[in-house]
C-alpha cells in the first residue's frame, strides 16, 4: 500500500536526516490519519492520493503566490516540497490521453453540449482517479463539448 511506502520513505528520510523530506511526509501522514479519523474512512490508496492531491494544489497555489510577492525563497520552499509528493503520485497522463478519454466519456453519458459538463467532469474524474488535474479535465472537456 501507499502508506506503507510514505512511512518506510519516512524512517529512512529520518536516518538519513533529510528534515525537509521528514517534514513533508510527517504533514502527509498526519492529514491522512485525520481524514482516516474525521470521515472514519479506510486508509487505502485512493485516500492517501485525494490527500497527497490536495497538498500538491496547495503547494502549487503557495508557490504562485509567493512569486507574486516577490518572495522567491518561500517560492523555492513549496516548489522544493511539491517534488517531494509528486514522487508519490499517479503518473500524469498527457493532454491528448485526456481528451480521449473525455471524448468517450462524454459519448457513453450522451453528452451534446455545454450543459452536460458537470455529468462529464464527474465521471471522467472518477475514471482517471488522480491521472489528471482538475484543471486539465476541465479544459479538454471545454474543448470536446461545443
Amino acid at each position: 500500500m501507499l502508506i506503507d511506502t510514505i512511512r518506510d520513505d519516512l524512517k529512512t528520510a529520518m536516518k538519513s536526516r533529510e528534515a525537509a523530506r521528514v517534514e513533508v511526509l510527517r504533514f502527509l501522514l498526519s492529514e491522512v490519519k485525520n481524514i482516516g479519523i474525521n470521515e472514519k474512512k479506510e486508509l487505502d490508496d485512493g485516500v492517501v492520493t485525494q490527500v497527497l492531491q490536495k497538498l500538491a494544489k496547495q503547494r502549487r497555489d503557495g508557490c504562485e503566490q509567493f512569486k507574486g510577492a516577490g518572495r522567491q525563497d518561500l517560492a523555492d520552499k513549496e516548489l522544493a516540497e511539491l517534488a517531494i509528493l509528486e514522487h508519490y503520485l499517479p503518473r500524469q497522463m498527457s493532454d491528448a490521453d485526456v481528451e480521449a478519454v473525455v471524448r468517450a466519456v462524454a459519448g457513453e453519458v450522451g453528452a451534446t453540449s455545454k450543459k452536460d459538463v458537470g455529468k462529464v467532469m464527474k465521471a471522467v474524474l472518477e475514471k482517471l482517479k488522480g491521472a489528471a488535474e482538475g484543471k486539465r479535465v476541465q479544459a479538454a472537456v471545454a474543448k470536446v463539448l461545443p
